[in-house]
């Protein structure tokens, strides 16, 4: 009996024990899935979740289309007034009507700069008259109602190196100026200008019809810039440029190319050619007589089309 009493007594405490274990494993399991899906931790991932979003906020902001814009290389114009009330805007600029230029560039002048007419001579010659009819001429800047004007002598005139110049005409104690728009064709001796009847007018009584002169060039005082045409029928294959209202007389005109600028030469009606195309449509640059360069970008192919420019020669 007392054998058989120990053995159940052995296995009462066997039972006993792995009922308790049992209970623990219980209870650990329960405490964890309380930790894990209690409050506290759901508090925790929504804190989690929520730092992350921020955190996404806070990284390197994509531009938007204004900020991407680089700040312009030059003040506007209240700043270089130094007006008070400028303030930096945040409404897209408004396109420009004439092309951006280069800073204007000065060389010396030389002999191959100036040509036949040079500045600080006085030429002498005669003055004649003609029918302007509206004003265009050999120059080829077209119509105009400006009754100042003269045709230049075909020497003087020197394949349109003329063309655009102010010239002061004296006879006596009257003088008078005129911008060349034609040529006076041979037998028109050099020194010879032909003037339009109104300018003829200021000088002598039409009557006389010829009259004894002087001439010089003149530098005037103007508020007009320089504009640009392209000849009718131009393309990037062939292009003819003009250059209209300059202050002074024109030296040469170039064109920007792959390999640098180009020189085109100039014709007897004021176009400079470029045959093969080259530099058609991209940046120009202009030198007048003193040897003053500018340089001109943003001129489209757009023929027989006055363009604007920004930029005018210094007055001599």
């Amino acid at each position: 009996m007392a054998s058989r009493s120990h053995r159940s007594s052995s296995s009462g405490r066997r039972r006993t024990a792995l009922v308790s274990a049992a209970v623990a494993v219980v209870i650990a399991f329960v405490a964890a899935l309380f930790v894990t899906f209690g409050p506290d931790h759901e508090t925790d991932a929504a804190d989690s979740a929520a730092a992350t979003a921020v955190a996404a906020t806070r990284g390197t902001p994509t531009p938007t289309a204004q900020e991407s814009k680089p700040a312009s290389a030059s003040p506007s114009p209240s700043a270089r007034t130094g007006s008070p009330k400028a303030t930096a805007s945040t409404a897209s600029p408004r396109p420009s009507t004439a092309p951006a230029s280069r800073p204007a560039r000065k060389v010396s002048a030389s002999a191959s700069l100036t040509g036949r007419i040079k500045p600080g001579v006085s030429y002498d010659g005669v003055a004649t008259f003609y029918d302007v009819g509206n004003g265009d001429g050999a120059c080829l800047y077209g119509p105009t109602s400006d009754v100042m004007t003269a045709a230049m002598n075909h020497t003087d005139y020197e394949t349109s190196k003329a063309c655009g110049a102010y010239i002061r005409v004296r006879a006596g104690s009257a003088s008078v100026t005129v911008r060349i728009t034609n040529e006076c064709p041979l037998p028109c001796a050099p020194g010879q200008l032909d003037l339009s009847p109104q300018a003829f007018a200021k000088l002598a009584a039409p009557v006389q019809g010829r009259i004894p002169i002087t001439w010089s060039l003149l530098s005037p005082s103007t508020s007009d810039t320089v504009s640009i045409r392209y000849k009718t029928g131009s393309s990037r294959y062939w292009c003819g440029v003009q250059a209209i209202g300059h202050r002074n007389p024109l030296a040469r005109l170039e064109v920007e190319t792959a390999s640098g600028w180009k020189e085109l030469p100039r014709t007897d009606y004021n176009y400079f050619l470029s045959e093969q195309g080259s530099g058609c449509g991209g940046a120009i640059r202009i030198t007048d007589i003193y040897g003053e360069r500018l340089e001109i970008d943003g001129i489209g192919v757009k023929p027989d089309v006055v363009q604007p420019t920004r930029v005018q020669f210094a007055q001599h």
